[in-house]
């Protein structure tokens, strides 16, 4: 009797593994057909877009002097990837946006991290420096890119400026609510085993935040892009900015798509990498309640 019994107990776990198995592999075919879906519906949306816009110019419906065309388009990038631009390789003055904008990024997180922890940590430093960061923040920042050419001249420092300083408060603010939002009774916990503040900061007060840091990575990196191309609209000697300004001045509508079309692509590129290392560093995060919807579609 006891055998039978144990034969049975045996066999339902069985059952209950097969089902589990079988669920999770219709979950990740369904997420499968959805991300398909969501591919092809994209590219359709793409298509009807362009398909619009080209039989629209070529029928007289859009001016393709003010519009542009897609076929144009492609002509113009063709030709400068082909014959370069009036200041030299396209594909230098694509690295020169990306260098600034990359290291604007690189600057304007760590010092936005940094001192919102800091001033998150210390009231006192955040009541003292809190209305200065505010009327910053509040500062035009056309204004503050013309202020950085003036002081550092038309190279690269001044766009690495301002493409910092438009990634920095967009970190800091998070930075800093991250901190302020992180549970005391965790920081309690670590105080009574025996923790310095460093080590609370270090191993409680920023994983706890993270989540918010990496959330406004994703805006912050759209920003330092544009905080490179505003620099180089101010005043540069190269970079996509630059080449979309000089688009302007001679009425190339294509080429101002053509430049757009590019910093469109570096920033779907990056932000897939950002996804990617979001994933990484918050694999320990179990997933929200939209996330686990998403997944029963």
């Amino acid at each position: 009797m006891t055998s039978q019994i144990e034969a049975q107990a045996a066999l339902n776990v069985s059952d209950a593994e097969g089902d589990e198995h079988a669920i999770a592999l219709a979950a990740r075919e369904r997420r499968r057909r959805r991300k398909y879906l969501v591919l092809f519906t994209q590219v359709v949306v793409l298509v009807i877009i362009l398909a619009t816009w080209e039989f629209g110019t070529r029928f007289g419906l859009i001016d393709p002097f003010f519009f542009g065309s897609p076929t144009g388009i492609v002509l113009r990038l063709a030709d400068w990837f082909a014959n370069g631009t009036a200041y030299g390789p396209f594909w230098e003055q694509v690295w020169i946006t990306l260098e600034e904008a990359l290291l604007g990024f690189v600057f304007g997180v760590g010092s936005g991290v940094v001192l919102g922890v800091l001033l998150g940590e210390v009231p006192f430093l955040a009541d003292v420096f809190g209305p200065y960061i505010k009327i910053v923040n509040a500062l035009p920042r056309i204004v503050l890119g013309s202020i950085f050419v003036i002081w550092l001249g038309l190279g690269l420092p001044s766009k690495v400026l301002l493409a910092a300083v438009l990634v920095f408060f967009v970190v800091f603010f998070n930075a800093f609510q991250g901190v302020r939002t992180v549970d005391r009774n965790l920081v309690a916990n670590a105080r009574i085993l025996g923790a310095s503040r460093l080590q609370v900061v270090q191993h409680v007060v920023i994983p706890s935040a993270m989540t918010w840091i990496i959330a406004s990575l994703h805006v912050a990196l759209g920003f330092s892009i544009i905080g490179a191309i505003v620099g180089e609209f101010l005043g540069a000697q190269g970079g996509l900015g630059l080449v979309i300004a000089t688009a302007q001045n001679t009425f190339d509508a294509s080429g101002v798509f053509g430049a757009m079309l590019v910093i469109g692509i570096l920033a779907l590129a990056a932000e897939g990498l950002m996804s990617q290392i979001e994933r990484r560093l918050l694999a320990w995060r179990p997933k929200s309640t939209s996330e686990n919807n998403i997944a029963g579609i």
